[in-house]
């Protein structure tokens, strides 16, 4: 196997990313870190608070400033947010700091996979089908944008996810 840099995982909410970066990185020998977990570990609150304390944009803050910080780490596995595609210098971040990931789940996968999870500031509306949906619409380009490689995520289990991962970054 050729040697790892940085590998970053990004895609919607439900695609996986935190589940199938713990089983990749152990795979690949890499350290596993998640954006959202680094964030509430080190400022001691959950997401959601953070979002009803400093909104969104507060969060976003945050979550570029991990991102900056971890990425110049050398040999780890990065589950992101959601939305960290969202800002052009993140983007910039992933794209040259690792090879980039995007793990795609279709909009009833997301909605079957967080429909009992209750830490997920904005999917806590009536409607988080529509939620996803308007989301898939701003962020798909943007995480095609910046994918080395595209895995379909959909009926699959985490582990078989993370093998096709390993072996097409391997190969």
């Amino acid at each position: 196997m050729k040697a790892l840099g940085n590998i970053f995982l990004v895609g919607p909410m439900g695609a996986g990313k935190s589940t199938i970066g713990r089983l990749l990185a152990a795979e690949l020998r890499l350290e596993f870190k998640d954006t959202d977990k680094e964030i509430e570990d080190r400022s001691g609150v959950d997401i959601p608070w953070i979002f009803d304390m400093e909104g969104e944009d507060g969060f976003r803050l945050r979550e570029a400033s991990m991102l900056d910080e971890l990425s110049q780490q050398d040999k780890i596995l990065l589950a992101t947010g959601g939305g960290i595609v969202m800002q052009t210098e993140n983007r910039k971040v992933l794209a040259s700091r690792g090879q980039v990931v995007y793990l795609k789940a279709s909009i009833d996968e997301q909605v079957r996979r967080t429909s009992r999870d209750t830490k997920r500031p904005l999917l806590q509306g009536d409607n988080p089908r529509a939620v996803l949906t308007a989301l898939m619409e701003q962020r798909h380009p943007l995480y095609e944008e910046i994918a080395d490689y595209i895995i379909d995520t959909d009926g699959r289990s985490p582990k078989s996810v993370a093998l096709e991962i390993s072996r097409s970054i391997a190969s």
